[in-house]
């Protein structure tokens, strides 16, 4: 049977009437661009956005609504400000934090947060020994601070540590088929990663593949969006001549 001109109207008129938050269901890169767009975050991440491209990097590594996510080293809510409106509220973003950065004003400012958005959490561990539960998340994003792992500081009492150790809990928090997404200041081939990280906060991206290869994930896609050929891979990375405008890789690893 034809549809009529009547039902034809009703239908059309129901699709219109539709909420926004049901049409984006579909279509993960609005809901993440309206994220990103959000009055809501804090003024000095929104200051990141140029050099960090939130919206195209979270749609390359395939955020969706109803994800299980750990934010690693993101006390700084940067990510979590983006992630957790986008996961919903069947979703959650966990931050985990080195107890060695997590001091008072970071835990404030993150308490205030979760009193604001309901489906995040903080988790603070010794940065050699993440506690993270077994088959839990379909998304770990890990954001310029993978080369953390290979630093050493007196200062904030981070003393040298194995990252296979590490990665093999990352591994084991991981769902089967979940996705972690690395993102890091590229180093030129070296072949002291511990040296070339105390000195310049880069680490050679063969070393970082190398290194989740053997723990077990696999490398399923990377991208050039962050690459910057200017860069002078012999300056540190808080060097105000490049600070904010470093090289880049963006990895997409997954768990088998």
């Amino acid at each position: 049977m034809r549809m009529s001109k009547l039902a034809l109207m009703l239908v059309v008129a129901a699709a219109a009437a539709v909420p926004l938050e049901a049409k984006t269901l579909a279509k993960p890169g609005v809901a993440i661009a309206t994220a990103v767009a959000s009055a809501g975050r804090s003024a000095d991440n929104v200051k990141l956005d140029a050099s960090r491209k939130p919206a195209q990097v979270l749609q390359f590594f395939g955020l969706r609504r109803g994800m299980q996510v750990v934010d690693l080293f993101g006390a700084n809510r940067y990510w979590a400000e983006i992630m957790a409106p986008v996961v919903g509220p069947r979703g959650h973003v966990d931050v985990w934090e080195p107890e060695q950065f997590a001091d008072a004003d970071t835990r404030k400012a993150f308490d205030e947060f979760a009193a604001k958005q309901t489906n995040v959490s903080l988790i603070v561990n010794p940065i050699d020994k993440p506690q993270l539960a077994k088959n839990r998340y379909d998304f770990a994003m890990l954001n310029l601070n993978y080369h953390d792992l290979y630093w050493t500081s007196e200062k904030y009492k981070v003393t040298t540590h194995d990252p296979a150790a590490w990665l093999r809990t990352l591994y084991a928090a991981m769902k089967h088929g979940g996705t972690v997404g690395v993102i890091d200041h590229v180093a030129s081939p070296n072949r002291d990663t511990r040296a070339t990280v105390d000195t310049l906060h880069r680490i050679d991206p063969e070393v970082l593949k190398a290194d989740f290869r053997r723990a077990g994930f696999r490398l399923a896609a990377s991208s050039s969006m962050l690459r910057n050929p200017a860069d002078d891979h012999s300056l540190l990375v808080f060097n105000d001549k490049i600070r904010g405008k470093t090289d880049r890789v963006v990895y997409r690893f997954r768990k088998p």
